[in-house]
């Protein structure tokens, strides 16, 4: 039988055999406090705003599919457990998607998770080596999609840009600079990856796909 199942037994019985106002005892069940646990990306009062409709509730009725509903509205919030403390408080545990890259637009920082949803950025030690994205989320999200399609080695970016004449650079952690075409740029990068490690491109610090079918070496 579950703990549950048992404390609500327990609530009948004492409703129904002592004398006393049953409003005032079952209140005393109403969630009154939330420890919240693990977070590091979102503030702890940011997170307790999402789960005010939870406030008041009747914590031995409380499901999780309602601490859900109410998470699921911040798009960093990957999961959680949650741990009741009789008579009226909630432990939970937030589990975050970890950010992928930085982005830039407008002079503004925000980390991106890898569903490119992004979150206001605050300096995190263990996120300070993430790759930079300097340009439009959505076209970032467009460009990432299409990287992950090819296996492209994300972790050895260093920084994205996007131009105004639609297209990307990218800087590699080793310092080359591959400079791609509006168009057809999947193609380049699938070329770039098939000679990067080849002894005769090693030398070379810039790969320019901008001009249709060229690669010009620097």
């Amino acid at each position: 039988m579950s703990k549950r199942v048992i404390f609500a037994l327990v609530l009948l019985i004492l409703l129904t055999t002592i004398t006393f106002e049953p409003k005032i005892f079952a209140s005393k069940f109403n969630v009154k406090k939330i420890i919240i646990e693990n977070n590091s990306l979102l503030k702890e009062k940011d997170i307790k705003i999402l789960l005010s409709p939870i406030y008041q509730k009747n914590i031995i009725f409380l499901k999780n599919k309602d601490i859900q509903k109410a998470l699921k509205k911040n798009n960093f919030i990957e999961s959680f457990n949650v741990k009741k403390k009789y008579p009226s408080t909630l432990k939970i545990k937030i589990f975050e998607y970890e950010p992928i890259a930085i982005l830039i637009d407008k002079k503004k920082k925000f980390y991106l998770n890898k569903k490119i949803n992004s979150i206001k950025f605050k300096n995190i030690q263990n996120f300070e080596n993430l790759p930079y994205v300097f340009g439009n989320k959505e076209e970032f999200k467009i460009f990432y999609n299409n990287l992950k399609k090819i296996d492209f080695p994300f972790n050895q970016i260093k920084k994205f840009t996007f131009y105004g004449s639609n297209r990307w650079n990218l800087e590699t952690k080793n310092n080359k600079i591959i400079k791609l075409p509006s168009k057809n740029y999947v193609e380049s990068l699938e070329n770039f990856l098939s000679i990067r490690s080849k002894s005769d491109f090693r030398k070379f610090k810039e790969f320019d796909y901008r001009i249709n079918n060229q690669l010009i070496l620097k």
